[in-house]
């Protein structure tokens, strides 16, 4: 089976010309005339979306957002909430990941570092790949008015296009404010406000604490990760911290945000043992918080030497480290 997004006839062969004349391999030009003539099959672009929403990123926000799943239902959620609540996620990420790939693939065609990402190199079409993004998108509403019939609660597929707009609006963001790192923490730090709303029906304190931990966690880890495209953004007027401000500031802002994300941590492990709070976070979370602050510091004291290939080689293991000590802390708690 063959799809099909742009047509056939000469309009593959003008998108070969327009990659050759752009200087890309004769490869990745062939590649993007195979797309264009409809060529390629559905199940090799299937593939290559799969490949290009790193799936393997999903370890940022999803620890957070199970964590805070089992302090808002410990000592676990039963399971096909579990599931649901896991199925809502992927499906939320598949979608926004999806629009960042199209709404980015003629600047990435532009980026030395990005060229080879599967729609500016020709193995997935712009229109297969926004198909399985509103795919994605309509999972997601879908999965999420799942808990009205699993638990009678209509919150989290009221508030799934609201979440579904935060999630896709964020792809434009880097156009128009220097804000974007922000915006993308917020995309991720609506995980955890998302479980605890699917499985309380209600916003919970310690959600909005850890969520916003989540933000300022991801806001400082994306400024660092900005740090391989400074000349890039700024011949394209993309507003990156670094681009916009420097690497230096952009050194120093990411600190601020990672010091912001520790006390937030804090300030979330007090609050669950407020009078009438949950009381479950305790020697597990605190100890996973000072390993993670002990992480950061030394990840912070080694990129002050770090050129911008060291910082994106540490970015996955780094990010997705400081994510499972914290559901590690967690998961001792309410088993303890």
């Amino acid at each position: 089976m063959a799809w099909t997004p742009l047509g056939r006839g000469r309009r593959g062969s003008d998108s070969a010309a327009r990659s050759r004349a752009a200087g890309l391999p004769t490869r990745r030009a062939e590649q993007a005339d195979s797309v264009a003539r409809g060529s390629v099959p559905f199940l090799s672009q299937l593939v290559a979306f799969g490949r290009t929403i790193r799936l393997s990123h999903s370890l940022f926000a999803l620890p957070f957002a199970l964590g805070t799943a089992l302090v808002a239902e410990p000592p676990v959620p039963a399971w096909p909430a579990l599931v649901l609540l896991v199925a809502c996620m992927v499906a939320a990420r598949t979608s926004a990941m999806g629009m960042n790939r199209v709404a980015d693939a003629a600047l990435d065609a532009r980026n030395p570092r990005t060229a080879g990402r599967a729609i500016p190199a020709g193995r997935l079409s712009r229109r297969a790949a926004l198909g399985l993004t509103l795919a994605g998108a309509a999972a997601f509403v879908l999965l999420a008015w799942g808990f009205h019939l699993l638990r009678g609660n209509p919150w989290p597929g009221l508030l799934a296009p609201a979440f579904l707009a935060v999630l896709l609006g964020y792809s434009w963001t880097k156009r128009v404010t220097v804000l974007t790192h922000w915006v993308l923490g917020l995309c991720l730090g609506l995980a955890p406000v998302g479980a605890w709303i699917a499985l309380r029906g209600e916003v919970g304190g310690v959600a909005l604490l850890v969520g916003t931990a989540v933000l300022f966690w991801t806001a400082g880890f994306d400024i660092l990760y900005a740090f391989q495209d400074v000349a890039v953004d700024r011949r394209q007027g993309l507003h990156s911290v670094p681009a916009r401000w420097g690497t230096r500031a952009g050194r120093w802002t990411a600190v601020a945000c990672h010091a912001a994300t520790a006390g937030l941590l804090a300030l979330a492990i007090l609050y669950n043992h407020r009078p009438g709070g949950e009381d479950v976070l305790g020697e597990g979370s605190t100890l996973a918080l000072e390993t993670i602050v002990l992480a950061m510091a030394i990840h912070h004291v080694r990129l002050r030497r770090a050129t911008a290939e060291d910082i994106a080689r540490t970015f996955l293991p780094m990010n997705a480290m400081v994510s499972l000590i914290w559901l590690a802390g967690v998961v001792y708690d309410v088993a303890t």
